[in-house]
């Protein structure tokens, strides 16, 4: 692919802001010589500003997201995608959220423009684990163990029993919960169901993969093993 197509697809700018970029000599290759924005590349021996391009399309990252931001592009309000190089709003095909935290939910969330790697993650046929700590607003009653295991709670408005999760009562108002399957705010509406509140959630973990670490705000591109282990949970 052309230099300056290849900027312009990864976000670094309009073709015109590309081309500036060229122009002041700023996109180099490993050995530091100058390209042009017409030379046929491989992104992998592209660097900008001395660090290297990119990944082209097939990025998948990890986020570490904060309680106040929304899953969206849209929302007047604080954005996921303001945690990230501005570049990646712009990149082409554009890189999405792989199933939602809501605003008031932090943890680990995953991106990628990978379409078909997003579709597998989702799909239900993946039954990839997600697991979640809530905190209460009310002592749990000593039912729920059962109640989530059992593969018959039914959410308000759904007409099809949650599959079985595992809840682990950490303290009196705190729980972890492994789920297997991705409901529009699950956690809270089986909370809800059983008679109690969530007053702060927090995904850990999807698949095989956790936080490890990464600090609230940041994120990290993932390798290829870091995807196999994602899938190796199942």
């Amino acid at each position: 692919m052309k230099l300056l197509r290849l900027l312009a697809n990864l976000g670094y700018g309009s073709r015109k802001q590309a081309m500036l970029l060229c122009r002041q000599g700023r996109v180099t290759d490993a050995a530091g010589d100058v390209l042009y924005a017409d030379d046929v590349v491989d992104a992998a021996g592209v660097f900008v500003d001395g660090e290297p391009l990119d990944p082209p399309q097939g990025l998948v990252l990890m986020l570490h997201k904060p309680v106040g931001y929304t899953c969206s592009t849209k929302d007047p309000g604080r954005v996921i995608y303001d945690l990230l190089p501005p570049r990646f709003r712009l990149r082409n095909p554009v890189l999405s959220p792989v199933g939602r935290l809501d605003r008031e939910t932090s943890g680990l969330l995953l991106m990628t423009d990978d379409g078909a790697l997003l579709h597998r993650i989702i799909s239900p046929k993946s039954a990839l684990p997600k697991v979640y700590v809530a905190t209460l607003d009310a002592d749990l009653r000593g039912d729920e163990v059962e109640r989530f295991a059992s593969g018959t709670l039914l959410l308000e408005s759904d007409d099809k029993p949650l599959l079985p999760a595992e809840l682990e009562v950490h303290g009196p108002r705190q729980a972890r919960l492994v789920l297997h399957e991705g409901r529009y705010h699950q956690v809270r509406r089986m909370f809800a169901a059983v008679g109690n509140h969530v007053v702060a959630l927090h995904r850990e973990r999807v698949g095989g993969l956790a936080l490890d670490g990464l600090e609230e705000g940041h994120w990290r591109a993932l390798t290829s093993d870091d995807i196999q282990a994602l899938f190796a949970s199942r």
